[in-house]
């Protein structure tokens, strides 16, 4: 079984930058590719972005290409998230997701996911 741990989260001001990671466990995680998503209040949960198992591929929801980074090492198998000019609507729960066995950027498709870390952006 497979355990996502995701950190870096907290309260900034717009404009400014965090670096979310999420640390893995077992030793498989160089042969899966991995996602963000995020959730804010009353809403459901939306894909931010994914890369393969390699890192080679990256794909970007449209609110935050530009902005945001998704990136791993799996050396080290963990996954970070670079988020820059962050705005209030980027203002969520991020989650860490694992081995989608359908389409990317649907949440359903992920097997393993992480706890969740809150991203409070102040305007």
């Amino acid at each position: 079984q497979v355990q996502l741990v995701e950190s870096g989260g907290g309260l900034v001001q717009a404009g400014a930058s965090l670096r979310l990671s999420c640390a893995a466990s077992g030793r498989t995680f160089s042969s899966y590719a991995m996602g963000w998503f995020r959730q804010a209040p009353g809403k459901e949960r939306e894909f931010v972005a994914h890369i393969s198992w390699s890192g080679s591929s990256t794909h970007y929801a449209d609110s935050v290409k530009g902005r945001f980074t998704i990136s791993r090492d799996n050396a080290k198998n963990t996954l970070y998230l670079q988020m820059n000019s962050l705005k209030p609507e980027d203002t969520a729960v991020y989650y860490c997701a694992g081995r989608p066995t359908g389409t990317y950027y649907h949440a359903q498709s992920y097997d393993y996911w992480g706890q969740g870390s809150q991203v409070t952006v102040s305007s």
